[in-house]
């Protein structure tokens, strides 16, 4: 998640997001300000097209009414190699992984042990 997106941070910020979400059904690169040069916004397609990387642009004010921009590429298989691998070097990812397992298996979610979803207004006091 970006403040704002634009030519002087598209490429850092994109790959970040190819990097950080490789092992993953579906990634997003979320922003709150997007350029709108045709240019730009060119550009911004081609890297979603070629990756396969969602765009969102995030509405501050009601987050409900965000818009993908650009929807991300579905893959139906997780990268489980990727994923063994991050695990193995993250003992927090390792924990997150466990416990989605855990939760998968016994079909009780234990939302204690996730971030909390904030409130609107919490959310906004810390974009501004």
């Amino acid at each position: 998640m970006k403040k704002e997106l634009n030519f002087s941070n598209i490429r850092e910020s994109f790959f970040q997001t190819v990097s950080n979400s490789s092992w993953a059904n579906e990634g997003f690169l979320v922003a709150a300000e997007i350029a709108e040069e045709d240019d730009f916004l060119s550009e911004l397609e081609r890297f979603s097209s070629s990756f396969g990387i969602g765009i969102i642009k995030l509405d501050v004010e009601d987050p409900d009414s965000s818009t993908i921009i650009y929807p991300a590429k579905y893959k139906p298989e997780l990268d489980w190699d990727t994923m063994n691998k991050i695990a193995k070097l993250n003992p927090d990812f390792k924990k997150f992984i466990t416990r989605v397992k855990n939760d998968l298996l016994s079909k009780e979610i234990r939302k204690e042990e996730y971030d909390k979803v904030r409130e609107v207004e919490k959310l906004k006091e810390r974009y501004i």
